[in-house]
């Protein structure tokens, strides 16, 4: 039950910041254009800064295997995602098809999934977690990120290329494989700022929620979607890693993880690049409160 109890304060204190967006857009605090400058102070600083702190891990020599395993399998799944992405909306409403392309790369694995992992499976679970993220956080700000910036069925190689976040992957790659230690201070402001990430990013939506038609949570598209993200996705992951007879510890882990609901920055980046942020809102709003159910299901069938 602890991992019950885990996911359901993360999950309240999401929607209390999401509540606080929603109350300060409706007051006028953050009015029209200030969503707009939330929106570049999130994408351009506070992102690249969580990104960065969390390739600051070390990779011993003992868990080097589990660790190959589930880096190589979360890089399957990024693929999968993003060519099933490209597929699996085909028939939906062409303003829709951008967010839940997206949204099918990329999860809230790091906000949720990484302390639910830790409270399932302790310390080597938060180890495996934070591994499994670092293909999807490559995949979602280049692949995924040319969901939105592709023009006239074009990728515009250029804004992917030089995107602060792209930048905050490479940086933190290259700190990861070198095992370059920063100096304390530099963590220090990285954590800082970066830890402003979860609060600021949930306000932002919740003032894009306060505008949003509440008929669009309950859109064939937007249940569609919430499908794909908490069902189909992970029961794929799972028949996968049980073909290949991966290690039950990585196997729970990463149907764990790609069973978590779309990420705040699906509508953040919808707001950004002129999409239908308000879907974009819905459908992050939507599968975060059906996770509640969906994740303790995967976690009785698979413990």
């Amino acid at each position: 039950m602890a991992d019950m109890r885990v996911q359901l304060a993360l999950v309240a204190k999401l929607f209390l910041l999401l509540g606080i967006g929603v109350f300060l857009r409706k007051k006028g605090i953050i009015p029209q254009s200030g969503k707009a400058l939330l929106t570049d102070l999130v994408i351009d600083m506070v992102l690249p800064c969580s990104i960065i702190s969390s390739f600051l891990i070390e990779v011993t020599g003992e868990r080097l295997r589990r660790t190959a395993v589930i880096f190589v399998l979360s890089l399957g799944i990024q693929v999968f995602s993003y060519l099933l992405g490209l597929i699996a909306y085909r028939k939906c409403e062409p303003s829709h098809q951008t967010v839940m392309q997206y949204g099918t790369v990329c999860s809230n694995s790091g906000i949720l999934g990484t302390p639910i992992a830790e409270g399932i499976f302790g310390a080597e679970g938060t180890l495996l977690a934070a591994v499994f993220l670092i293909p999807l956080r490559v995949v979602m700000w280049t692949l995924g990120l040319s969901f939105f910036t592709r023009e006239q069925g074009k990728v515009s190689l250029k804004k992917i290329v030089t995107h602060p976040c792209i930048a905050a992957v490479l940086i933190g790659l290259a700190l990861m494989l070198a095992r370059f230690s920063l100096p304390a201070l530099a963590v220090d402001c990285l954590e800082t700022i970066g830890g402003c990430n979860t609060a600021l990013s949930m306000i932002l939506v919740g003032s894009i929620v306060a505008d949003m038609d509440p008929h669009l949570l309950s859109c064939r598209d937007t249940l569609y979607f919430s499908a794909i993200r908490l069902v189909i996705l992970p029961l794929l992951v799972a028949l996968a890693c049980m073909a290949l007879q991966i290690d039950p510890l990585v196997r729970n882990i990463s149907v764990v993880l790609t069973a978590m609901p779309a990420g705040a920055t699906t509508a953040i980046l919808a707001l950004k690049y002129r999409g239908d942020a308000a879907f974009a809102s819905a459908c992050t709003a939507l599968t975060t409160v059906l996770s509640l159910a969906a994740v303790p299901v995967w976690c009785a069938l698979l413990l």
